[in-house]
């Protein structure tokens, strides 16, 4: 499978995926009339303004798509289909399969950014074998690693409220995915600091890939 005619990163935690003759949004944010695709299926990791928005949803939402999402994200009778996930929920969307894993902050200083307690999810993909693991906002945790024969990995490296890129790096290498992508990053670093992360993370990740914005970025430095 060819990843850049299958992935594409939108910005932020924003991606969309072609496959099967279909199009999934993850945590659509800022799009942007350059964003033509419209989504058969969206997938949210959690309820934050920046991942979960009804706005955001309905820009990429076909007619008759659908929405899957965590629990207090969004009401629950808001789109025609809609389902709730939690780590754990596994489904199956036109031969693609879908895993929710958790995705919660351990480190004492952002904890109550993503308690584990919330139940927010990221996401493992399987394309015909080619998985993709969207990590949500999260830590390096525990569960990332029986992660095993991905595709590729996307990860936050932003500091504060998730990883910063060293932990980004250390969980990129124990999850060992053919690629890792890292995100969630450029808006809350800056020009300086993201340059800084990823080159931490190119020289700490032998299979780094950093991905190019499919729109103007909604940040500016």
């Amino acid at each position: 499978m060819e990843i850049n005619k299958t992935l594409f990163w939108i910005g932020h935690a924003s991606f969309y995926i072609k496959a099967q003759g279909k199009t999934i949004f993850i945590d659509p944010f800022n799009i942007t009339p350059a964003i033509k695709e419209k989504a058969d299926l969206v997938l949210i990791t959690h309820a934050h303004s920046d991942h979960c928005s009804k706005d955001q949803i309905e820009r990429v939402l076909k007619p008759e798509g659908e929405v899957i999402c965590p629990q207090g994200c969004l009401d629950n009778d808001i789109f025609k289909n809609f389902t709730l996930s939690k780590p754990g929920f596994k489904t199956d969307f036109n031969g693609i399969s879908i895993d929710a894993v958790p995705a919660y902050n351990v480190k004492k200083e952002r904890a109550h950014f993503h308690p584990k307690k919330n139940n927010w999810v990221g996401y493992v993909i399987d394309i015909e074998g080619f998985k993709i693991y969207h990590a949500g906002d999260t830590d390096f945790i525990d569960e990332m690693r029986p992660l095993r024969g991905l595709g590729a990995s996307l990860l936050p490296m932003g500091g504060t409220y998730v990883m910063d890129a060293n932990e980004a790096a250390s969980a990129a290498n124990a999850i060992g995915a053919q690629y890792a992508v890292p995100m969630h990053y450029k808006a809350l670093l800056g020009r300086e600091g993201s340059a800084n992360a990823e080159k931490i993370f190119r020289e700490k990740v032998r299979n780094a890939l950093f991905m190019k914005e499919v729109q103007e970025p909604f940040y500016s430095f």
